[in-house]
């Protein structure tokens, strides 16, 4: 029995516990919050749900992307969780960015630490392998047509390993040989 979806978050926001490793993300809307915190940048991958960046993590997005958060739709962030955020004495873990979109430079900007320290943080340009389009035609549909004029329709589409598995199919078709 899978149990994955009894330890689903049920907040409206993405929080840093659910960042088991960094993952990757595309900004779908960005909507105003409240005063503590005052942005929502709503995730296609959680369906919609907010991260709500911090004040420093909003400075990095401010050094990265710009002061203008609208031009953040579709753009894309790695997100881990760093353990040593701390909320006052506390290291409470928080959502940090390893890599933006959008930026084809590290990007280095300072942030506050604690009160009175800052430090610099450095974030990565996302580098993404563009997918690979799978083949236009499948092997299964060669092996599975039964007509010349269905394997005449998969040719064009067909790389050539394909295409000569196509000719073999076209010669059992017509009785030729396999």
């Amino acid at each position: 029995m899978d149990i994955s979806s009894t330890i689903e978050p049920k907040s409206d926001q993405l929080d840093a516990a659910e960042l088991t490793e960094p993952r990757t993300f595309t900004i779908d809307r960005v909507s105003k919050g409240n005063a503590k915190q005052p942005v929502n940048l709503h995730l296609v991958e959680l369906g919609g749900r907010a991260w709500r960046p911090s004040k420093n993590v909003r400075r990095v997005l401010v050094a990265a992307w710009g002061k203008d958060a609208s031009k953040y739709v579709g753009r894309r962030a790695r997100l881990y969780c760093d353990p040593t955020v701390r909320f006052g004495k506390e290291a409470v873990g928080g959502v940090r960015i390893e890599a933006l979109s959008h930026i084809d430079r590290p990007v280095t900007t300072a942030v506050i630490e604690s009160r009175g320290r800052s430090k610099m943080v450095t974030v990565q340009p996302l580098i993404e392998q563009a997918p690979t389009a799978p083949p236009a035609v499948s092997d299964e549909q060669i092996a599975a047509a039964t007509t010349v004029d269905e394997l005449r329709a998969l040719w064009a589409g067909a790389d050539e390993i394909q295409q000569q598995a196509i000719k073999a199919r076209v010669a059992e078709i017509e009785g030729g040989q396999a």
